[in-house]
């Protein structure tokens, strides 16, 4: 296996196989990988992995990335695997193979708290299982492109080792911002993660030569821009997104709804929505999308 890069690639397509013991963190991979855009697929029976990459190579760029998750619970696991990784390696795609383990000790912690069983111990002890897995699994584990031990390693510590051998230089890896306007009179949208109200600044709907327009031209915006505390408040709130932002790509989340309320939707939040959607635009590693919820209902 060549391994070269952040990722294996191949004729229009990269692919990267995760594995490792059970309870050392492929799901947290898992999701990880589906967060920076790759197509993620479980326990995909081997011989249907090299069938899979040439699908996915042949979807005109919708599928470009593809994750494949696999543990001892796969029919044959070890060798068929093992001989697909080689197959698409002669082809050209050169797969990364991402390998997980943890110390014993952290293992069966994590199995105890969950109360959960291990896949291969049978009637026997968890360690047993443990054993037994680290067998089936030691050609993988030898020829892996990228060994974790998480042992020692928080989930967000995890998420950032993923992040850093995976991500690209792309919008995939780009924290997600929908800058989303409203009207308070037809509720609060339920998937909000921030939410402000503007309705301290005078309402363009009283104005009779502004009432018919919306937040989105220029005669409104304008007007709403150029309010007392207008471009204040949008300057000290971009100031607040940018702490929170920061937050909560350390926690690990890269999708923010941040929702931008008045009185019926129509003028000053969708004024102000799209003053900080011009602005998020601007900052490097954000991707925004500006959405009016309320428009036209009246």
């Amino acid at each position: 296996m060549t391994g070269q890069g952040s990722a294996g690639s191949g004729p229009g397509i990269e692919v990267a196989v995760v594995s490792g013991l059970s309870g050392a963190g492929r799901s947290t991979a898992a999701k990880v990988l589906e967060d920076l855009g790759w197509f993620v697929v479980d326990n995909l029976p081997p011989e249907l992995i090299a069938t899979m990459v040439e699908l996915g190579s042949r979807a005109r760029g919708d599928v470009t990335r593809i994750a494949v998750v696999m543990d001892v619970r796969s029919r044959a696991f070890t060798d068929d695997l093992g001989a697909v990784i080689k197959d698409l390696d002669s082809r050209g795609y050169r797969p990364k193979l991402l390998f997980l383990e943890a110390s014993d000790a952290v293992l069966v912690r994590r199995f105890e708290n969950n109360r959960r069983s291990h896949p291969l111990q049978g009637a026997g002890r968890i360690t047993d299982g443990l054993n037994a897995e680290r067998e089936v699994l030691r050609p993988l584990r030898e020829d892996a492109d990228l060994l974790v031990d998480t042992s020692n390693l928080s989930v967000h510590d995890l998420r950032s080792r993923i992040e850093g051998s995976f991500a690209q230089e792309s919008a995939s890896a780009a924290t997600r911002v929908t800058v989303l306007s409203f009207g308070y009179k037809y509720g609060l949208p339920l998937d909000s993660d921030l939410v402000v109200d503007v309705r301290f600044l005078p309402n363009p709907h009283w104005i009779p030569e502004l009432r018919e327009y919306t937040g989105r031209d220029h005669e409104v915006s304008d007007y709403v821009l150029s309010q007392e505390g207008a471009e204040e408040f949008v300057d000290r709130y971009l100031g607040l997104l940018d702490l929170v932002g920061a937050g909560y790509r350390r926690e690990g989340k890269r999708y923010l709804t941040v929702s931008v309320g008045c009185t019926g939707g129509k003028h000053r939040s969708v004024a102000i929505a799209e003053e900080i959607g011009r602005w998020l635009a601007d900052r490097d590693g954000i991707q925004v999308n500006v959405e009016h919820r309320d428009v036209g209902r009246e």
